[in-house]
């Protein structure tokens, strides 16, 4: 599984989607690398332009890419707007990754998701799952238009050789996270409904559904360092999984967010609202192997987030952190 170490000193990494959650954990933690960075604004570099993204990769021509850049959103957002999740993240990926082959960029990281594996998949989720069944419909826009840029960087190395893989994280949580309510994950979501329910002096904190699915969640700079980890040591012809190999219900994580934030009220579950899959864990055997371990327990990386957030509250923001298309 391994290929002959990457080393990234003196390389030039292009991260796209850097001011999103993943991609700003990725530069934190490329900056300790002794490589270039190369980054463009959104305002500057419209990646779902293919023609602008190729003149951009041939005047740059990084030594690799790691493609974090992605529309994203929760239940609700993937529900309400398939089209739009299809259509933004198929162009953005086409583009990017043909535009980093005809550049000739050595090697490239596509950060997938989860969502990729069908919803009654056999738990937990091996990497040999992928296609064997029916997609979750609440984000099935999204997760065809991922399973479309894995097999694209498969399809070039089959066809062509590049050294280009994808990677499939879990759930995701940490700095930078969306706590809009419309369009927020899990975790921040109930963080920031935990927040504003110990401020109003609520007596019940309301989660989505039974409150029964279990979920796996990783750090997002437990995702970057695995990323970072897997561009310098792993080549290979499939997709990699990063979680932690643990998972808990929606209840008990709802439990340690409010324990987190100190809330001291009733959980409420509301049936009438969508569980998503019974369960999401990952096998992440093959990542193991590599050597690479989680190293953030989710109590830490609760309070890590919450203190996040009230810090971009209080700095005058809105406590919203968006992941960037581009």
């Amino acid at each position: 599984m391994a290929s002959d170490p990457f080393s990234l000193d003196g390389k030039t990494i292009y991260v796209a989607g850097h001011k999103g959650m993943v991609g700003s954990a990725l530069v934190r933690r490329l900056a300790g690398e002794g490589c270039e960075l190369l980054t463009r604004e959104r305002a500057e570099l419209d990646l779902t332009d293919g023609p602008r993204v190729r003149a951009f990769m041939t005047t740059h021509r990084p030594d690799a890419v790691v493609l974090a850049a992605a529309k994203v959103g929760g239940i609700l957002a993937n529900a309400s707007a398939p089209a739009t999740f299809l259509a933004q993240n198929l162009a953005i990926q086409q583009a990017v990754i043909n535009a980093a082959f005809e550049a000739g960029v050595r090697r490239l990281v596509f950060v997938s998701s989860s969502a990729v594996y069908p919803r009654n998949a056999p738990q937990p989720m091996a990497e040999d799952a992928l296609l064997t069944g029916p997609l979750e419909p609440t984000h099935e826009g999204y997760a065809i238009a991922k399973i479309a840029g894995m097999k694209l960087c498969s399809a070039l190395r089959t066809q062509h050789g590049a050294d280009y893989f994808a990677v499939t994280p879990t759930n995701l949580y940490g700095p930078k996270d969306n706590f809009d309510p419309q369009s927020s994950h899990v975790v921040a979501g109930m963080l920031r409904r935990a927040h504003e329910a110990k401020l109003s002096g609520s007596a019940s904190l309301t989660i989505w559904g039974s409150g029964s699915p279990r979920r796996e969640f990783l750090h997002v700079d437990d995702c970057a360092d695995a990323i970072v980890h897997l561009l310098k040591a792993y080549s290979g012809e499939g997709h990699l999984n990063i979680g932690t190999g643990e998972d808990l219900t929606i209840g008990d994580l709802a439990e340690r967010v409010a324990a987190c934030v100190g809330f001291s009220g009733e959980i409420v579950t509301d049936p009438s609202k969508p569980d998503g899959p019974p369960r999401k864990l990952l096998n992440v055997d093959r990542l193991r192997a590599t050597g690479w371990r989680p190293k953030i327990a989710l109590t830490d990386g609760l309070s890590a987030t919450y203190e996040w957030f009230l810090r971009a509250a209080a700095s005058g923001g809105s406590g919203t952190g968006q992941h960037a298309v581009a």
